[in-house]
């Protein structure tokens, strides 16, 4: 049995879940019970329409570890974790989503390596069956991270982790939070984790985590943690100086000794001309597009643009 000084504080990320909160607070329940981990249970709902919020604080009046929160609009579920953490309460905190695709036992081994002195818990994905093309995305997906970017992500990939007061204040507090995600800046921190590997359950119904939001996931993701693009476009630039006084040497040496001509074949002035201004135009705007998706996350930051808003429509909101 674990001392009761030691609250687990599980996030439960909510967005049109109306029929499964409290289903998913009976397992969770349930579960902490029979381990005897000692939890609260913090809801955040991430703007639903439904009457997911009205489920939620009903839960709320009935049981005392259990707070409910509405954030002001669909941020997506990275940004109601950080909303999370900011009201956790434990020793340690984990978010977990409304369709339990990370089964509970799960967190129970996160939690007894965190008893076991660990700061960081990573849960990640030994096998997935999200259909096909979901499942090659994201196999792609973090492929590509883990070549590119400057963070090493287990195999699979995680998007949750169980992490220590001592790292989650540490998020509440100094690390910047627009178009990024939790697990990012977890790893960024430097802790080194604890990985449990799992296999993660099909998607009831259809998924509410859409195309559009997977690919603007993928793209902030990917500019908040990795500089490649920036030393790509450096070496690009480069490598295009060096071939232009190569290209141009041969072009006067092609205008005075071979009467313009490569190979016996003419080389008319204006198409040679309209060649290198589309290829090196092209190349400017892709340069300044990559540049561009910094400068605007830059100006995102620098304006103080909220990651989030929490609702204060509610009485779980007095001690914020």
């Amino acid at each position: 049995m674990t001392s009761k000084k030691e609250l687990l504080s599980i996030i439960l990320l909510s967005y049109q879940s109306e029929q499964r909160i409290k289903p998913v607070f009976n397992k969770v329940n349930d579960t902490m019970n029979q381990e005897g981990i000692n939890f609260e249970l913090i809801i955040v709902d991430d703007g639903s329409t439904d009457n997911s919020f009205e489920v939620a604080k009903d839960l709320q009046s009935q049981n005392t570890n259990v707070r409910a929160y509405r954030l002001s609009r669909n941020y997506t579920s990275p940004y109601s974790q950080f909303a999370g953490y900011s009201l956790a309460n434990g020793a340690c905190v984990v978010a977990i989503t409304d369709d339990l695709q990370k089964p509970l036992t799960v967190v129970v081994q996160m939690y007894r390596a965190w008893e076991d002195g660990a700061k960081v818990v990573l849960s990640h994905r030994s096998s997935r069956s999200d259909g096909i093309f979901s499942d090659l995305f994201s196999r792609s997906y973090y492929k590509f991270m883990n070549r590119f970017s400057d963070i090493s992500f287990p195999p699979g990939g995680s998007d949750s982790a169980l992490i220590d007061k001592e790292v989650y204040q540490i998020i509440n507090n100094k690390v910047g939070k627009n178009n990024t995600t939790p697990t990012i800046e977890v790893l960024r921190l430097g802790f080194k984790p604890v990985l449990i590997p799992y296999t993660r359950q099909p998607t009831e119904g259809k998924s509410r985590w859409t195309l559009r939001k997977k690919l603007k996931l993928a793209t902030d993701t990917f500019f908040s943690s990795s500089s490649f693009p920036i030393k790509a476009i450096t070496w690009l630039g480069f490598i295009i100086f060096i071939l232009s006084i190569i290209l141009s040497i041969t072009i006067l040496y092609l205008k005075i000794f071979s009467g313009s001509s490569l190979f016996g074949l003419p080389i008319p002035g204006w198409a040679t001309i309209v060649v290198m201004i589309s290829v090196f135009n092209g190349l400017i705007l892709l340069c300044i597009g990559i540049v561009a998706q910094y400068i605007w996350r830059i100006y995102e930051d620098v304006r103080g643009k909220l990651p989030y808003v929490i609702m204060k429509d509610n009485d779980s909101q007095k001690d914020l």
